[in-house]
Order: structure tokens, then sequence, then C-alpha cells
């Protein structure tokens, strides 16, 4: 891999890691016993890798843990705190997963003990969601969730009887039965709640109603990223019984046609009243002119929200248009390649969830931009965010996997996570680990 086509601002490479050739999803971490460890879900493999990043110039690749042995599992997701490990099960979406429409896979997660031994995670105990169902352009099961040690995991999953994912709480003081004790739901998503003529009809399941999630616990409430409902704030004094509070309506103006979720994420900053929500773009790998239709895409931003008043989320600024490097071979990012617009916007942005493992300033935001790449912000003044910083990996020469899309050839970046020593882990569709630090 040739580093000096990357493009870079503020920013030193201090290591990567090709992850086996396994392209990573979500990560997580933990330290213990002196060291940092550092799991990893995948795209197209239903497994865990484990890495040692106690030496981030020198990772240690661990090992890799094999899941669910079924065509169409994906562990989605993943989270580790209080020595525990939980993975999200479920299915994905066939043009991006490469999953068929009656692929097997389990619906719901699967909690491990790290703690014992943070090398070699043993499994503890597997809960299903419901009855697995065909995947129908949409991720089935579990998709993001919200643990930062404790009692309750906080889950987007879905729920037998009900349209796509739905808010749902379950007890773990026993991690080897874990119990559902809560769950909510907007009123349309409820199967039997509506008549047949009046439920809402159309061609994609991200327009309505939906949770995204994570679902982001602060104190009592809970901030979530529901699709095409916007953004949705819940009071969970009552952690049985949870009910909305807040909300602030940001589809359809923002994000839509060709993008992914509409409302994707939903992170309130730790100690101040401001939230940042995320309207989710899309890889432009996975798409063509024709899947698009040629037609010109809705913009899909980072949002800054003031909620001093929960019931009352506002909208007070738009983070700025990615910076395009000098000598980058495309005039912007939203016609990348594709010849017409694409539906260019950010994706994973990183989660303090509370975790002693990770950074938490409350002035700055990191944000894995897709093909735009891994954004830094300074958010000291919420009005004015500012780009400070940016990393755009050289784009592949070769695929981790087989590479049967139809879209141009794009470094893909996918998620980001910050440890309490500032170093930034940042994975991607296309290749594997990088780990950087920021200059200013």
């Amino acid at each position: 891999m040739d580093m000096q086509k990357a493009y870079s601002k503020n920013i030193e490479l201090i290591g990567y890691h090709n992850l086996e050739n396994r392209p990573g999803f979500q990560m997580a971490m933990q330290e213990a016993n002196g060291k940092y460890y550092l799991y990893v879900s995948h795209f197209r493999h239903p497994g865990v890798s484990i890495l040692d990043v106690t030496d981030p110039a020198n990772m240690r690749f661990v090992r890799y843990m094999e899941g669910p042995n079924l065509s169409g599992q994906l562990i989605n997701k993943i989270q580790v705190a209080d020595g525990l490990m939980i993975c999200a099960l479920g299915t994905g979406i066939q043009f991006l997963h490469n999953i068929g429409w009656d692929d097997p896979y389990i619906p719901g997660l699967q909690i491990y003990d790290v703690k014992t031994d943070p090398e070699n995670p043993r499994l503890l105990s597997t809960w299903k969601a419901g009855e697995a169902q065909p995947c129908d352009n949409i991720c089935l099961g579990v998709h993001r969730f919200f643990y930062n040690g404790g009692r309750y995991v906080h889950l987007a999953a879905t729920c037998d009887g009900f349209t796509n994912m739905i808010y749902r709480i379950l007890d773990i003081e026993d991690p080897t039965n874990p119990v559902e004790i809560g769950k909510w739901w907007m009123p349309e998503q409820w199967d039997r709640g509506f008549m047949e003529k009046d439920k809402i009809k159309t061609k994609f399941p991200m327009d309505y109603a939906g949770l995204h999630g994570p679902p982001y616990v602060k104190g009592n409430h809970v901030y979530c990223g529901y699709n095409g409902a916007g953004m949705v704030i819940l009071d969970i004094s009552d952690i049985h019984l949870p009910q909305i509070v807040g909300q602030l309506q940001t589809f359809p103006l923002l994000g839509g046609k060709c993008s992914g979720a509409r409302c994707h994420t939903v992170l309130p900053l730790s100690k101040r009243p401001y939230a940042i929500f995320t309207n989710e773009g899309e890889r432009f790998p996975c798409l063509s002119k024709e899947m698009i239709g040629g037609k010109a895409q809705p913009l899909n931003v980072l949002g800054m929200v003031d909620c001093t008043d929960v019931t009352d989320p506002t909208l007070i600024a738009i983070f700025p248009y990615p910076e395009v490097p000098e000598g980058f071979p495309y005039k912007n990012f939203n016609e990348c390649g594709l010849g017409c617009p694409g539906p260019f916007g950010p994706h994973n942005i990183h989660e303090p969830h509370d975790h002693p493992a990770l950074e938490d300033r409350n002035d700055r935001l990191y944000c894995c931009y897709f093909h735009a790449g891994l954004r830094i912000y300074d958010i000291d003044d919420p009005y004015v965010p500012k780009e400070i910083a940016y990393f755009i990996p050289p784009k592949p020469e070769k695929w981790c996997f087989e590479n049967s899309y139809e879209g141009p050839n794009l470094a893909t970046t996918e998620d980001v996570i910050v440890d309490n020593r500032g170093n930034i882990f940042m994975d991607t569709f296309h290749d594997g680990i990088y780990v950087l630090r920021c200059t200013v």
C-alpha cells in the first residue's frame, strides 16, 4: 500500500493493520491488565477480531473469533464494558453485504466474558430478538446498541409484530440469562395498530419510522436516530415504560433517495446541553448511475442541536462541507466518479459511551465521512463548528473481498474510536485499520 497517496491535514499516521483481509465494521475497546484491547466486527465475516493495541504503532493481531456459522449472519455491531463483550447478531442489506434473500441467520445478540481472559472471549448467552425474516433492503435482528457497563443494554432491534427496528431494553444483571424489561416504538410501527389501508406505503423502509440507533443514554433520557421520524428523545425514568418527550423531524428535507439511514445517529454531549445528529450517506463503490437514476440527491449532514429543553430540540448549526484536498481527482465529493450526483454524507462518529478507555472531549467531534475520510471538528462554539483536520486513506489497490460492485474504486471509511491517550482508530470498507493522531 502506498501511503503517499493518502490525503491528510493536521493528522499523522501512527500505524496500520490489514485485519487479515477482513474489512472492519464497528470497533470497541477495553483497558485490562495494563493493556489496551481493540475488538472489531466485520463486513462479510460473522466474527470478531481482537488486537492488542497497547503500542498503537505495533498492533498485535491476537486472533479472529468465529461467530455463528450461517450464510446470512453478520455481527453487525459490538460493545465492550465491565468485562463483557456484547455482539449484535443480524443480517444485512443484500446489495451491500452480498447476502441472499433467504440466507439463514440468528437475530439477537451474544454476550461474552472478556474479563477473565481478554484474548479469549467465553460465550455466556445468546438472546433471540424474534424470528428471522427474509432480508428486504434493511438490516434485521439487532443493529446498533448502547452499553456502557452495568445492568441494562439498550437496543435497536427488530421485534415480531412490528415494522422496522424498535427500542428494546435488556436486563443483564445475570449475563447468562438476558431478560427484556421494556420497549418503545412509534405508533405506526405496530403492525396491529393500524388498518391496512392506513399503513405507510413506501418503496424504501428507511423513509419511515425505525430506530437505527444506538439509543444513546444520558441520565434519564435516551437520544435516538429514528430514520424517517428524525431525532427522538425518550424519558426512561421508568425503565419499564419509556415515553417520548421530544422530536426533531429532519426528514424529508435532509436525507433520502439513495442515501442510508435518514436519521442515523444522535450523540448527546456528556457535559453540555447539545447533541449531534447525522444523516447517513452511502458507499459510492456500491452504487452506479443506473441505480441512482441520474437524479440529484438530498443533502446529508452533521447537525448541532440545542437540547437545553428536551421537549423542544432545536437545530442551531450545520457542519461545513468537508474540505476537498488540493490535488484530489474530483472537484467535490458528490460527483466522485459516479457520472452523476451521488448520495454523499457522513457515517459513524466517535461515541464515548461514558467508557473509561475512551476519549470524551465535549469540544471535538470525529466522523468517518465515507469516501471523504476521517473528519475532525472543533465544536467549542456550537453555532460555528469548524473542520480542523482530515485523513483520506489511499484508494484500494486490491479489495479485501471479491468486489462485484459497480461503482468507482474509492477508499471508504467506516468507523472511528478514540482512546483516552488520543489515539484515533479508523477502519475501512476496503482494506484495514489505521491508527492516527491529530496534531492540532
